[in-house]
Formats: structure tokens, C-alpha cells, sequence
């Protein structure tokens, strides 16, 4: 039986830019507004966190912001992020502070994923080995050292396990090496499968089509782990989840909103 009490999408910030980012070979030239989302999972055992987002002293600190966003790494500059936005400011508007999480699950390192782990450090921080390592290399330019580089209590993961009944860590490589998405089965409603950057738009989930950076150029691992993920929910009954689809996220229950 799940221990998942409730569930909710936290959105941290947005993000502007090409589309090809998010799809491979399709949308060159259209501007797609995509957000940056982190998720509660609240269970009989403890809360845990699944992505936390950007670094808010990187976005905000001009000094910071031109070394990290103004470069030619990032032609469309910087995400956007409001004091309201802040993931501290999310978790405080649901009475709870970061030390109130007991686990954080990073799907992959990016910055708009793992970013805002300085605010964490207390927690146990999850992530697949082989994405620590591609990030330690780094396996390309949307890994910030300075992210991960902190004093964490790191987990590092090798395969696909259960955090605790109900929540289950899935391996979903192709966008990053080590990348995982996560099953979620509610108390009362169908499952949610946290797809992560494995599928940005619902687009990438229906056609199969692999995110615009891909590890290695491993096209091919990205659209199995795809079809991987949608053969899961077709098992489970879930609902895949894409994580910077703007539409699909203004669908979901306004925040502070949850699911149960």
C-alpha cells in the first residue's frame, strides 16, 4: 500500500527559449515558454522533494548572472524567477521550511534541476551515479559545478528502486546519463509518472521524439527511455507528466493546490 499522502507541483521559475531544445530537429525558430518545477510528495514516512529548481543567487546577482547566463551557452540568457517563486517562498506558503524536507530526489544535475540544492544541504540528496558523474566532467554546459559541490549528504543510486512504497525511482537515461523520472501512486487517484527532462512536452511523450540535448548525441537511448515510460504507464494506469510544458502544467491544480 502507497505511504504517499499528498502531492503537489511547485513552479519555481520559467524559461524562454528555442524550441529545438526541447525537441530534436523540430521548431527551429519558435520561442516556447517552458516551466521550471520542483514536486512535494508528502508521505506517512517523511516529505520528500523531486528537483529543486534554479539557483535564485545566479539569477538575480548581475555579477553571477552574466558568468553563468550571458554567454554563448545560453543565447536565450537567463530563466526567470520571483521572490514569490523561490522554492523556500513555495514550501513557506505551505507552512513548511527546507529543513522540513527529508530527501531530495534530483532527476538529473542541470542547473534548472539541482540548482537550488544550497538550500537543501541538511536533507539526503538522491541521484543515479552515473549522472554525478557526468556532471562532475561535465558532460556538457548546463552542469554548474557550483551546484552540486556543496556539503551534501549524497545517496548515490545505481538502479531502480522503491524511496519508500509508492514512490518509485525509475531509470530513464538519453537526456543526461544517469537522468531517472519517478512513479507516484496516490492515495485515491491514477498514478503519477514524473517523466522529468526524459519527455519536456507532451509532443516528445505522443510522437516519441527525444529532447534537443541528448547525452553523447544517444538520440536512440532517449526515445527508448520514452517508450519505456509510456509502457510503464499503460502497466500502472499513470499519467506521464512532462516537465516544461506550459500547457500541460496550467491544466494542473492550481497552486497551493494538491493531489491525494
Amino acid at each position: 500500500m502507497t505511504q504517499v499522502k499528498k502531492f503537489w507541483p511547485l513552479l519555481t521559475g520559467t524559461h524562454r527559449y528555442d524550441k529545438t531544445l526541447s525537441t530534436r530537429g523540430r521548431g527551429k525558430g519558435t520561442i516556447i515558454e517552458a516551466p521550471i518545477l520542483a514536486y512535494l510528495i508528502e508521505t506517512s514516512n517523511g516529505r520528500i522533494l523531486y528537483d529543486v529548481g534554479c539557483d535564485y543567487n545566479k539569477i538575480n546577482n548581475p555579477t553571477l548572472r552574466k558568468h553563468y547566463y550571458e554567454n554563448e551557452e545560453f543565447p536565450f540568457g537567463p530563466p526567470e524567477m520571483t521572490e514569490e517563486q523561490r522554492l523556500e517562498n513555495r514550501l513557506a506558503a505551505l507552512g513548511l521550511q527546507p529543513k522540513d524536507i527529508d530527501v531530495v530526489f534530483v532527476g538529473h544535475l542541470h542547473f534548472d534541476h539541482g540548482g537550488g540544492l544550497k538550500d537543501m544541504c541538511h536533507a539526503e540528496i538522491h541521484v543515479h551515479e552515473c549522472e554525478m558523474q557526468a556532471a562532475s566532467e561535465p558532460a556538457d554546459g548546463a552542469y554548474f559545478a557550483d551546484d552540486f559541490k556543496g556539503d551534501y549528504h549524497w545517496r548515490l543510486q545505481s538502479a531502480e528502486y522503491d524511496l519508500i512504497p509508492g514512490v518509485r525511482a525509475l531509470e530513464s537515461p538519453g537526456h543526461t546519463a544517469g537522468h531517472m523520472s519517478m512513479l507516484i501512486e496516490l492515495p485515491k487517484g491514477p498514478p503519477i509518472l514524473l517523466a522529468g527532462d526524459a519527455a519536456d512536452l507532451q509532443e516528445n511523450i505522443n510522437d516519441e521524439v527525444a529532447p534537443g540535448l541528448c547525452w553523447h548525441n544517444r538520440e536512440e537511448l532517449a526515445v527508448e527511455s520514452i517508450r519505456k515510460l509510456k509502457q510503464i504507464a499503460r502497466e500502472t494506469g499513470a499519467q506521464i507528466w512532462p516537465n516544461h510544458d506550459i500547457a500541460f502544467y496550467r491544466q494542473c491544480n492550481p497552486f497551493p493546490m494538491h493531489y491525494e
